[in-house]
């Protein structure tokens, strides 16, 4: 209850910057992570835009670059409707459903081909989180945002995974925690919008985010290598009050629902594209390591354990979503 009543008043400056003119318009306020350049926040400005455009009296307001809540806080902002929308990584729902760290599980989707099939909307794993998420957290998930591959970024190159024992590495989840763990390194969560200052300060040693994000947040200022692993998936969903959706017209569920699937089409569509010019971009400004066949082959016999554990820790839900997955 402190933490719903913290959360209402950090937004309560906002609901009170509302203008007369939009009083007679349904309101969604979205709280963003990234910065309204980062492909996320283009994509989540697009369903702003198709929202607005199909219906006269919905109204959504963008607050980027974690203004107000920080990604750890959104399935709480979200589900006590502290705030209408949110967007986050998917594995910051993990407390409440752990089997949707499905998706950092090593190698389990490291192709376009699987990611894909994957998360398809209409797909085994997606009914099975989808629907677990909105029962646990009062969240609806109303789409997925691609965010690419995993990669390491390090104050020292990175080859194998005996490049990482004993040293403090940046993770934004409990499995990419596990991963960490099994490659001798020592995992510290943390939020993506403290990457930068703790890269700089030298608080951890190496971190795990993504290529976009990299680039977005400036993160090769502070990091100088690289390391291409991709060895799992970051999806970040936008996800909606279920009180709210439920209070909505059938005309405006149909728009937000539309909107949403044709914005997740798009990002999906263009993320491997996204993901190359990003790249093109960072070799001119870090060292980018990519690694041969045999270097690969070593951090995948390093980190095969990490599954078994998923499913063991994870119970039936997390193994009915391996095997969809798979």
């Amino acid at each position: 209850m402190k933490f719903r009543n913290a959360l209402l008043g950090m937004t309560a400056a906002a609901a009170l910057a509302m203008g007369a003119s939009t009083a007679s318009a349904e309101i969604i306020r979205v709280t963003l992570q990234l910065p309204e350049t980062h492909p996320l926040g283009v994509n989540l400005a697009a369903w702003k835009s198709c929202v607005e455009e199909k219906s006269d009296d919905l109204q959504v307001q963008i607050f980027p670059s974690a203004q107000l809540y920080k990604d750890s806080q959104v399935p709480e902002a979200v589900g006590s409707g502290a705030i209408e929308m949110g967007t986050a990584s998917l594995t910051r729902f993990a407390g409440q459903v752990p089997a949707v760290d499905a998706v950092y599980v090593p190698f389990l989707l490291d192709s376009e081909e699987k990611v894909r099939k994957a998360t398809a909307p209409e797909s085994a794993m997606r009914a099975i989180l989808d629907e677990a998420v909105l029962k646990e957290s009062n969240a609806r998930i109303l789409w997925w945002q691609a965010f690419g591959r995993t990669v390491y970024l390090s104050k020292d190159p990175i080859r194998v995974p005996a490049d990482i024992e004993d040293k403090k590495v940046r993770t934004f989840g409990k499995l990419l925690g596990w991963t960490v763990e099994a490659l001798g390194g020592a995992p510290t969560l943390m939020s993506g919008s403290k990457q930068f200052l703790a890269y700089q300060q030298g608080a951890v040693d190496a971190g795990i985010t993504g290529l976009t994000g990299t680039k977005s947040r400036k993160l090769y200022e502070v990091m100088p290598n690289m390391t291409l692993t991709f060895d799992s998936d970051i999806e970040f969903v936008a996800v909606m009050n279920e009180d709210f959706y439920q209070a909505l017209s059938d005309d405006k569920k149909a728009v937000v629902n539309e909107c949403g699937l044709q914005v997740e089409r798009e990002l999906r569509d263009s993320i491997f594209e996204i993901e190359a010019e990003a790249l093109k971009y960072l070799r001119t400004k870090m060292n980018v390591v990519e690694l041969t066949e045999d270097e690969r082959a070593q951090w995948r016999d390093a980190t095969k354990g990490v599954v078994d554990r998923f499913v063991s820790e994870g119970g039936d839900t997390a193994a009915a979503v391996i095997e969809a997955a798979q």
